[in-house]
């Protein structure tokens, strides 16, 4: 099923919560609702669940206006991030849970409840866990269990709100790839919120990135992350080095280096920012004459195949932050309080403000 929202707003209190958004999710796809707490990202999930009421706008499944439908008439499964599961009930009657409450109408047989439970709980991986109970369960197996639960009424629709959040970081790398390999399997149109980036970015089709109840940039993982809109995206996603100076008629002036902005040729005299990734910066050895910005390397910590250092710009004490390989490390034998030179070797420019 194919979801559009169009122009919602929802307010609670003095709070904006979504200003005017517009977004299209295409059917089977896998989209991330990613952004910072409180950027209205679970809000967003909420509205098209039919669990919370938008202030304006248009909820479409499908092509159909669903804004006001209940949230039983929506089919969508939903997934929360504290399971709740029912700790008196078996893995097997959480699942079959939802099944059991529709009206007798839909309601399956008790055989087909049963074969559909148990297709549900192989799928998962957990058939062997049928007749536990949710507090004999890892955090890992009861939240695939609730996902289970959310699958078994047959959804068209699967919403997961930061799904993976209270469990620790190996466990959700786990549980990611898990996640994706099913949804390549089921195809069921699904959207889920996170605030991690990496998250975001291994699992999902399509990333729309919220700020402050707007949304700043859709795409493709590999669009938001090598291609960003706004300074907010490329801030948000991974760490970043920020450069500030002064441009002019296509460059941007950092003091000792000068770098190409040809997309501002127009602009005179204005402050502008380039935005450089670590591993981005180039790191040599002083050397008189060679141009870039003089630097004191202040700590290393080299770890696996990465070395990362901090350094200190000599002419405003600002910090960087510069990756390199532990070859390169190696190579350049590096001490800390040695000076340095470095110059971006791929960056991103944006105009802070244009002169008068």
């Amino acid at each position: 099923m194919s979801i559009a929202v169009s122009g919602l707003q929802k307010r609670f209190g003095g709070f904006t919560a979504l200003h005017n958004v517009d977004l299209e999710f295409a059917q089977g796809e896998l989209t991330a609702l990613l952004g910072p707490s409180g950027c209205g990202k679970t809000t967003l999930l909420r509205i098209i669940a039919g669990l919370e009421t938008a202030d304006a706008g248009q909820v479409l499944m499908h092509g159909e206006d669903a804004t006001g439908r209940h949230v039983r008439e929506r089919q969508v499964g939903f997934v929360f991030q504290h399971y709740a599961l029912f700790k008196h009930m078996t893995i097997f009657e959480n699942v079959a849970f939802g099944l059991r409450v529709m009206d007798k109408k839909r309601r399956p047989s008790e055989n087909e409840i049963r074969a559909r439970v148990m297709k549900l709980l192989e799928l998962v991986q957990l058939d062997w866990l049928a007749d536990r109970y949710p507090p004999q369960l890892s955090g890992g197996q009861r939240q695939r269990i609730a996902l289970a639960r959310a699958l078994a009424v047959e959804p068209k629709v699967l919403l997961l709100d930061e799904p993976f959040g209270a469990l620790d970081a190996k466990v959700r790398k786990e549980l990611r790839r898990w996640l994706r390999r099913l949804h390549d399997e089921l195809h069921v149109t699904s959207i889920f919120v996170t605030h991690d980036q990496e998250e975001a970015l291994e699992v999902a089709d399509r990333v729309v990135l919220m700020n402050h109840g707007k949304v700043e940039q859709t795409g493709t993982p590999q669009q938001v992350y090598q291609q960003p809109a706004t300074p907010f995206v490329l801030n948000f996603l991974g760490q970043i080095n920020r450069f500030s100076g002064r441009l002019h008629e296509g460059q941007l002036d950092l003091g000792s280096l000068r770098i190409a902005a040809p997309e501002f040729s127009d602009l005179r005299d204005a402050s502008g920012t380039a935005y450089v990734r670590p591993y981005e910066l180039s790191v040599e050895r002083y050397s008189p004459g060679i141009e870039g910005l003089l630097v004191q390397l202040r700590r290393i910590h080299g770890t696996g195949p990465l070395a990362q250092l901090e350094l200190e710009r000599d002419d405003n004490n600002q910090l960087i932050e510069a990756t390199i390989s532990s070859e390169r490390l190696q190579h350049l034998n590096l001490k800390t309080g040695e000076t340095l030179i470095v110059r971006p070797q791929h960056y991103r420019v944006f105009a802070d403000q244009q002169a008068a």
